[in-house]
């Protein structure tokens, strides 16, 4: 049986120092999200990849890459894939070759996006990339914008769902976010904690319906740190309504619950007071989410990640928290399950190029 591993963290530089294998071997870390600065070319990566493998092979070596302006990877081979929204844009242009020819030509193209998507990140050893991006585009928020598929969530579900089919060919998982939505507030939970005061009903409607049509393909989730009073005080991600009753009760999603960052200025805020790391992570868990992200917090030395895993450590033996079977279960379902083929094997791979020639 696989160990609930919940935590993922990160490292500062190019290459593993002892102290990042001390702990990524700690039993409670199941994870590793890689950023921009972690990347120096394509062999640095696979030989960062590799060499986390060997510290441990059952971690997940994840990473926010979906295209336009988030995409971790942009030199030295790597596909610069289009914002999502120009998917969106291309849903509603229908040309001159009958109506609906733009929705068929957007989705092939999206799952092209996902399999390319996919492809160059597993050929350097990267398991799963943090995408798609459910939330819709009101025009508002700066933060999400054009990493939006689209305002209709019709339309945002058939071409995620498209992208996470090309994901699903190059052998990777996905991960949709951020529910029950951000895309109506203009706040960024990076610097702000977001408030959307809209009803229940109405987020259904609109924001969340993508998590209900899609409970079948989604494979992992990442709740928003926004706040719904009209829902509960507490953030979703920090909320068992949310995730429990919600989520999982109501729209049947039956996958791996990602908290977002940690760190963000959005997660922390919570009943009227700021949180510790490791009180934030216990709510986030006892809420019912099976992994949880503390990024950036290595530049530093990394006191905050040890102070987090003491933490945990601590609040386990206390009866706190406790390990969960089905979140083990849950997220290493998301390690891929085949052998994927080299940079150079997949550059040649008929499905490779065509894929290429599909995205806009």
């Amino acid at each position: 049986m696989p160990q609930h591993a919940p935590l993922i963290i990160d490292i500062a530089g190019l290459t593993l120092t002892q102290v990042d294998r001390e702990r990524l071997k700690h039993p409670l870390v199941g994870g590793l999200i890689l950023f921009a600065r972690n990347w120096q070319s394509r062999v640095q990566l696979s030989a960062l990849c590799s060499d986390i493998k060997k510290a441990r092979k059952d971690l997940l070596i994840c990473v926010d890459h979906e295209g336009g302006r988030v995409q971790r990877f942009k030199t030295d081979g790597f596909t610069h894939l289009p914002p999502m929204r120009s998917l969106g844009q291309m849903w509603l242009n229908d040309g001159k070759t009958g109506v609906g020819t733009g929705a068929m030509r957007a989705c092939n193209a999206a799952s092209a996006c996902g399999f390319v998507l996919g492809s160059e990140l597993r050929a350097c050893g990267v398991d799963l990339s943090f995408t798609p991006v459910l939330d819709l585009d009101y025009g508002e928020s700066s933060v999400i914008g054009d990493r939006s598929f689209h305002r209709d969530p019709r339309v945002a579900s058939l071409l995620a769902k498209s992208l996470m089919h090309g994901l699903l060919q190059s052998g990777m998982a996905n991960c949709g976010k951020h529910f029950p939505g951000h895309g109506f507030v203009k706040a960024d939970s990076h610097t702000a904690v977001p408030v959307d005061k809209r009803s229940l009903k109405t987020i259904l409607t609109d924001d969340a319906a993508p998590y209900g049509w899609l409970n079948t393909t989604l494979a992992g989730v990442m709740p928003a740190h926004v706040i719904y009073p009209r829902v509960d005080a507490r953030p979703a991600g920090f909320s068992h309504r949310w995730l429990g009753d919600i989520l999982r009760g109501q729209l049947g999603f039956g996958g791996a619950i990602f908290s977002d960052d940690l760190s963000m200025a959005g997660a922390r805020l919570m009943d009227g007071k700021t949180l510790s790391y490791t009180e934030a992570a216990l709510a986030a868990l006892n809420a019912g989410c099976d992994m949880v992200l503390l990024c950036n917090q290595s530049l530093e030395g990394g006191a905050e990640l040890d102070q987090l895993i003491d933490g945990l450590t601590e609040a386990q033996l206390k009866g706190q928290w406790q390990m969960q079977e089905a979140s083990a279960y849950r997220c290493h379902a998301l390690l891929p399950r085949s052998v994927s083929p080299s940079w150079d094997e997949l550059m040649v791979q008929p499905d490779y190029m065509h894929a290429l020639a599909l995205i806009p």
